[in-house]
């Protein structure tokens, strides 16, 4: 097998992503880390990459299935908020995914019920303020949460999604 030369596109993998709220509008973050020694820890939203013949939106359903235990209808998501696209490297090997946000807000007692997986989130989860997401020196994915956060907690969704472009996540770990 050829390898491929280091500027070559990297495959784009589909994914849908989920600003979870809770009643107190704190956003459910998971935390990783590269499993590479000294490799980088960042937070990141619910959600994952769709499976073969999967829609967007029930790929969105299942993921919140199976990070946090919550089975809600396709119909609880908000429409589609934000997207990117975002390449990054995991254990020594460079990914390019294609990221959809959907806003969903919970009740206190569906926030009540989440049940994170410790294997979806081996180095944890928290519930973050916005002030908190404004102020912490952690990697943040997609960075400048707290203001997008903020605009869409004011706004509300726009009439189309915003985009936030092509996004090199790797930088975010250089920063630290």
């Amino acid at each position: 097998m050829t390898p491929r030369p280091e500027d070559a596109p990297r495959p784009l993998r589909n994914t849908s992503r989920i600003l979870l709220l809770d009643n107190r509008d704190r956003l459910l973050l998971l935390c990783s880390r590269d499993p590479r020694p000294g490799g980088g820890r960042w937070w990141f939203t619910v959600g994952g990459g769709a499976e073969e013949g999967e829609d967007s939106l029930s790929a969105a359903v299942r993921e919140l299935r199976e990070e946090t235990g919550l089975d809600l209808p396709a119909e609880r998501l908000g429409p589609l908020v934000m997207t990117r696209t975002t390449g990054f490297t995991f254990d020594g090997r460079p990914h390019r995914q294609w990221e959809e946000y959907r806003l969903l807000r919970l009740t206190a007692a569906e926030t009540a019920a989440v049940r994170v997986d410790p294997g979806e989130a081996r180095f944890g989860h928290h519930w973050w303020s916005v002030a908190e997401l404004a102020d912490t020196d952690q990697v943040i994915r997609p960075r400048n949460l707290a203001v997008l956060l903020t605009d869409l907690l004011r706004d509300g969704p726009g009439r189309t999604p915003l985009d936030l472009g092509e996004v090199d996540d790797d930088a975010d770990l250089s920063l630290n």
